[in-house]
């Protein structure tokens, strides 16, 4: 019994799990543990007792847990200060620096007008002549504007002119800037670095000769606005879907785009979608699960009906659907209590539920063709097919002819909305040129 007690009382044992300690002695030919004399040779000999820290496992990961916990912590709280920081601006202007070192002085002297040319703030007219500047003093005064009026620094760039066939590779420098609007150029292909620019808000590139946007615009998560209607497209990139904050999506006039991919679903903030003068068959699936969509413009395109769950957008206001191939429109509609206006082309419609033509809160606007135009639109198709390369040429000036008449169409549908009653019919009267 007295061994059974000894033994318990050096091990030490807890219920609790924490760590213990346990003495262990050796004796030779006694029961009991006695100092020596001489501790060296206490320690050294027979008798000695040796005290081993025993410890429990989980609370030893427990505290490693904490520890890395608390280390990653501090790794984000420098990755934050150092972004915050003023240190990677400087490196990107000494980086900028360097660059223009490289170059000859003409060189230089081009850059520097071109970059005063395509920022709107720092276009400062003296005299009808731009006042040039070299980059040091503009990066100064831009560091010292900051300081002064953080709200407004130069953020807006543009570019026009058919004379420009690739964005320029200078522009990488500037990643602060908050809106790109590049128009009427030959631009195909978007540049590699735009992933940079993660504060970018506004992105307009139409009427240009893109054939893809990049998997890299998924990365701009900044962005509101993108126009990039009038182009070549034949496919969007499933990553755009990744842009969750974006609110105005214009893909109009792109000709061969027949689908948006299912991945824009996740698109749940944006208000306006304008998918016109493409080659839909039927309306996108991720364009019904865009519940805060408010206009929707799906006209001239191959649709023969819509989907009789079209009420899942409760928040639209406004629908196009003009120049299709619609002989009904779906019972469904009646139920989106926020539906303001429907324009369709009369034409070939010849069944219409009641509630949307009575009702008086809905304007409800029918377009019919004048037979003469009719004729002669397919003649100038047929005309078209027997010329293809001459179309080839002068497609750029077709795309801005259809624009012109978007832009019309929209203008006469807005003055619409401010009158009482509909008008039954409209005549538009066109005048040409050819020189």
């Amino acid at each position: 019994m007295q061994q059974d007690a000894d033994k318990n009382n050096s091990l030490g044992h807890t219920e609790s799990g924490h760590s213990v300690w346990v003495r262990i002695s050796k004796q030779a030919g006694e029961s009991g543990w006695r100092p020596d004399a001489n501790r060296d040779a206490g320690a050294m000999g027979p008798n000695r007792k040796v005290d081993v820290p025993v410890y429990d496992l989980s609370m030893v990961r427990g505290i490693w847990e904490v520890r890395v916990k608390k280390h990653r912590h501090r790794q984000k709280k420098e990755q934050e200060r150092m972004e915050k920081s003023a240190l990677a601006r400087i490196d990107q202007q000494w980086q900028y620096r360097i660059y223009c070192k490289t170059l000859k002085t003409k060189e230089l002297d081009q850059l520097h007008l071109y970059l005063e040319r395509s920022t709107l703030s720092d276009v400062q007219p003296r005299g009808g002549r731009l006042e040039q500047k070299t980059e040091v003093q503009q990066q100064d005064k831009r560091v010292q504007q900051e300081e002064e009026h953080p709200g407004q620094k130069s953020l807006v760039f543009q570019l026009e002119g058919d004379g420009w066939m690739d964005v320029p590779r200078e522009l990488q420098w500037r990643t602060y800037l908050q809106e790109w609007h590049i128009r009427r150029t030959r631009i195909r292909q978007l540049p590699d670095f735009l992933a940079l620019f993660t504060q970018l808000t506004v992105l307009e590139i139409p009427k240009n000769l893109l054939t893809e946007l990049p998997p890299e615009i998924g990365k701009l998560s900044e962005l509101r606005t993108l126009n990039v209607s009038y182009n070549r497209l034949s496919r969007v990139p499933a990553e755009l879907g990744q842009c969750e904050r974006l609110e105005r999506l214009e893909l109009a006039g792109n000709r061969c785009l027949r689908e948006l991919p299912f991945e824009l679903s996740s698109l749940k903030q944006l208000l306006h979608l304008d998918i016109s003068e493409n080659c839909f068959v039927s309306i996108p699936v991720c364009a019904l699960r865009m519940t805060s969509l408010q206009l929707l413009d799906l006209s001239n395109n191959h649709l023969t009906d819509l989907p009789q769950d079209m009420d899942r957008l409760e928040e639209l206001v406004t629908l196009y659907v003009h120049k299709n191939n619609l002989s009904y429109l779906p019972l469904c509609l009646t139920n989106i209590s926020t539906l303001k206006m429907i324009v369709v082309s009369g034409d070939e419609l010849t069944c219409v539920p009641t509630k949307l033509c009575t009702d008086p809160q809905l304007k409800f606007i029918r377009l019919y063709d004048n037979p003469s135009s009719q004729k002669s639109r397919k003649k100038e198709e047929e005309k078209k097919r027997k010329e293809k390369e001459k179309r080839r040429r002068w497609r750029e000036q077709e795309e801005v002819k259809d624009s012109s008449e978007k832009e019309f169409m929209e203008a006469y549908i807005g003055t619409l909305k401010d009158r009482d009653t509909v008008p039954y019919s409209t005549t538009k009267v066109s005048i040409s040129c050819l020189l």
